[in-house]
């Protein structure tokens, strides 16, 4: 079956979520809660469908590569928030700006 049972993910995507919860105010300790958690997806996925299917291996490179556009796209806007306003506080930006 699988080695890691699988309420052992859900605990794990879900301190996740609680850690993007607390830690809202810094957008780099939010960005790194959701990268854990579509890791922790994508484990999920590996673990829950069966690796014979060409299929199954086709969506999970697919969430992967999501996975890293998202963390690049996040990384970008990290950086020009940081440069524009001097620091990553939420709070310090405003939606006009962007």
């Amino acid at each position: 079956m699988s080695f890691i049972p699988l309420s052992f993910m859900g605990f794990c995507t879900m301190s996740t979520m609680l850690t993007m919860v607390i830690q809202r105010t810094h957008i780099l300790m939010t960005l790194l809660a959701l990268e854990a958690m579509i890791l922790n997806l994508l484990i999920i996925a590996l673990l829950s469908s069966s690796m014979s299917t060409m299929t199954s291996l086709f969506l999970v490179m697919i969430m992967l590569t999501f996975g890293a556009c998202e963390a690049a796209l996040g990384l970008a806007c990290l950086v020009k928030m940081t440069r524009a306003f001097g620091n990553d506080n939420i709070s310090s930006s405003y939606l006009s700006s962007c």
